[in-house]
C-alpha cells in the first residue's frame, strides 16, 4: 500500500501540464517560510537537529533566483537522508510526511526557555511576555510545517531535471520513512501530534503544549515512561522498549495492588505518600508489580526510574537532576539487600528520612527485597561476650533501613489453591483450550518439577503450555535416495 501511495504521488508529480503559477506560488511559500525563520526566538533550537538544518539548507537553495542544480540535488538528497535517520528515533508515526513528523516531534520534545519555564513553575505562572512570543514563534513554525513532501519534491525536480534529466527519476517524496514499531508513551504524544497537524492556527497550540509539558516534562527524555540511571556516565537514559506487563496479568495480589495504587495516586496528586518496600520470596511478583504500576499510570505522568543497587550512592545526584521536572518519578531499586561490610545503604537511609535539603516532591522510592531485614544480620549482632558492647544499637541500625519505608508490603508464596487459581486465570486470559482438570493436573506436575509454587512458576507453566498448544511443527523435508 505504501509503494502504491508513493507511486501515485510520483505520477502526479510527473504531470507536465501543471501550471507554472502553482510552482511560483509554492516558491513564494518557501521564501516566506525561510524569512519567518529569522524571527524565531524561543523555538530556534527546534530547528537545530541535523534533519532540521538539512531541510533549511534545501529551502535556502530553492529560494535563490537561479539555483545551482548540482548543489540543489545534493541538498535534497542530504535532507532525505537526515529525515530518514531521524525517523528511526524521534519522529511520530501519526504523520506520514517525514519533515512534518520530525518538526512536530521536535516541537514536542526539544527543550527551550518556554517549555522549561512551564515545567519548572507550572503553566499558570509562565511569563505573559514569554507566552506572547511563543504564539508568534508557533505561527512562524507553521509556515515551515506547511511545506509538505510533495511540494518540496516537485520544486526540486522542476529546478534540477532541465539541466540533469537523468535525475528525473532519482527521488520519491519522503513519505512513510518511519519503521512500523511500537512506540513508548504513544497515546498523549500521538494525540498532540495529530492536533498539531490539524491546527489551522498554531498560536492556539499554546495550551495543549503547556498541558503536555506540565505532565510529562520537556527535552529528549520526556517521550519515555521508563528511564534507567547509567551510573558509569552519571546520566539518565530512556528505555525504548519497556516491559509491557499489566496489573491484570498479576493474579492473586489484588489486596497488595489496591494499597499500592492508592499510594501512587496520592503521589501523582501531590498529596503525602509513602516510600515503598515490597518483600517476599523470589518469583512472587514484586518486580512485575512495580513495572505494571508504572504502565498503569504512565499517561498520568508517572515515570519509572530504575537504579541498580551498586549505584545507590548516586541517589543525591539523581535527586538534583529530577528537581523541578514535571513527571512524578518512581525510583525503582530491585532486589535490594546489603552484606555486613557494605555501607552504601546509609545514602539511601538519609534520602528516605531527609536531610537539611528537602527531597524533591516529585520523587518516590520503591524497593524490592527477598527479606524484610535488608541488611544482613548475624548472631554476633545480638550480643555475645567480648563482642560489641552496644550490640542493641548495632542491631537497631541494621534494621532501621526497612523501617524508613512508610509502606511495607509482603508478597507471600501462594498455597496450592492460590497457585492453581493463578494458572487458571492466566490460561483464561490467553484463551487456551484445555479442560480444567487436565490444566490443574499438569500445573501441579510442573510445580513438582520446578522450584516450588510461585507466580513466576505459574506463568512459566502457562507460557510453556501456550507454546505447546499453538505450535505447528515444521514439516520434515522429504529425502530422496541418491
Amino acid at each position: 500500500m505504501m509503494e502504491e501511495r508513493v507511486e501515485d504521488k510520483y505520477r502526479e508529480g510527473q504531470d507536465h501540464s501543471e501550471a507554472s503559477s502553482i510552482i511560483n506560488g509554492a516558491l513564494d511559500n518557501v521564501i516566506t517560510a525561510v524569512h519567518a525563520v529569522h524571527g524565531l526566538t524561543l523555538l530556534r533550537d527546534v530547528l537545530k537537529s541535523a534533519a532540521g538544518q538539512a531541510v533549511l539548507h534545501l529551502l535556502e537553495h530553492l529560494t535563490v533566483s537561479a539555483p545551482d542544480p548540482v548543489a540543489l540535488a545534493n541538498a535534497y538528497s542530504a535532507a532525505f537522508q537526515q529525515l530518514a535517520l531521524a525517523a528511526q528515533v524521534d519522529a511520530t508515526s501519526e504523520l506520514s510526511d517525514a519533515w512534518q513528523a520530525h518538526l512536530a516531534a521536535r516541537l514536542i520534545d526539544a527543550g527551550n526557555l518556554w517549555s522549561s519555564q512551564v515545567e519548572r513553575v507550572g503553566s499558570a505562572n509562565v511569563s505573559s511576555t514569554v507566552r506572547a512570543q511563543a504564539r508568534r514563534d508557533l505561527r512562524a513554525m507553521q509556515r515551515l510545517f506547511s511545506l509538505d513532501a510533495q511540494t518540496l519534491w516537485r520544486l526540486t525536480s522542476a529546478a534540477v531535471t532541465p539541466s540533469m534529466p537523468i535525475l528525473r527519476n532519482a527521488w520519491v517524496p519522503w513519505y512513510d520513512l518511519m519503521p512500523d514499531v511500537k512506540q513508548t508513551r504513544t497515546t498523549m504524544r500521538a494525540a498532540l501530534a495529530r492536533q498539531i497537524a490539524k491546527s489551522d492556527d498554531w498560536a492556539t497550540l499554546v495550551t495543549p503544549l503547556e498541558e503536555y509539558w506540565s505532565r510529562y516534562g520537556t527535552g529528549s527524555l520526556a517521550r519515555y515512561s521508563v528511564l534507567r540511571w547509567q551510573g558509569t556516565d552519571r546520566r539518565l537514559e530512556g528505555i525504548q522498549y519497556p516491559d509491557s506487563i499489566q496489573l491484570s496479568s498479576l493474579i492473586g495480589h489484588e489486596r497488595q495492588q489496591s494499597r499500592l495504587r492508592s499510594n501512587i495516586e496520592r503521589f501523582i496528586a501531590g498529596l503525602p505518600s509513602h516510600d515503598i518496600l515490597l518483600y517476599g520470596p523470589p518469583g512472587t511478583g514484586k518486580s512485575s508489580t512495580v513495572k505494571a504500576l508504572a504502565n498503569t499510570y504512565a499517561e498520568q505522568g508517572l515515570c519509572l526510574l530504575e537504579i541498580a543497587k551498586e549505584h545507590i550512592s548516586d541517589l543525591p545526584h539523581v535527586a538534583t537532576q529530577l528537581r523541578d521536572r514535571a513527571p512524578h518519578y518512581l525510583i525503582f531499586i530491585d532486589d535490594l539487600s546489603f552484606e555486613e561490610h557494605e555501607t552504601a545503604y546509609k545514602v539511601l537511609k538519609v534520602l528516605l528520612e531527609g536531610t537539611a535539603e528537602a527531597r524533591p516532591a516529585n520523587m518516590l522510592i520503591c524497593a524490592t527485597s527477598n527479606r524484610i531485614n535488608i541488611i544482613r544480620e548475624n548472631f554476633k549482632d545480638r550480643g555475645q561476650p567480648t563482642q560489641d558492647v552496644n550490640w542493641r544499637d548495632t542491631m537497631d541500625e541494621k534494621q532501621s533501613l526497612a523501617h524508613r519505608f512508610g509502606m511495607r508490603i509482603t508478597f507471600a508464596t501462594p498455597d496450592q489453591q492460590q497457585y492453581l487459581h493463578i494458572v487458571t486465570q492466566l490460561a483464561y486470559q490467553r484463551e487456551l483450550d484445555i479442560p480444567d482438570e487436565q490444566l490443574q493436573e499438569r500445573a501441579l506436575q510442573w510445580e513438582r518439577q520446578h522450584a516450588g509454587r510461585s507466580g513466576r512458576v505459574a506463568r512459566q507453566f502457562v507460557d510453556d503450555l501456550e507454546a505447546e498448544l499453538k505450535y505447528t511443527p515444521i514439516p520434515e523435508t522429504a529425502t530422496h535416495p541418491a
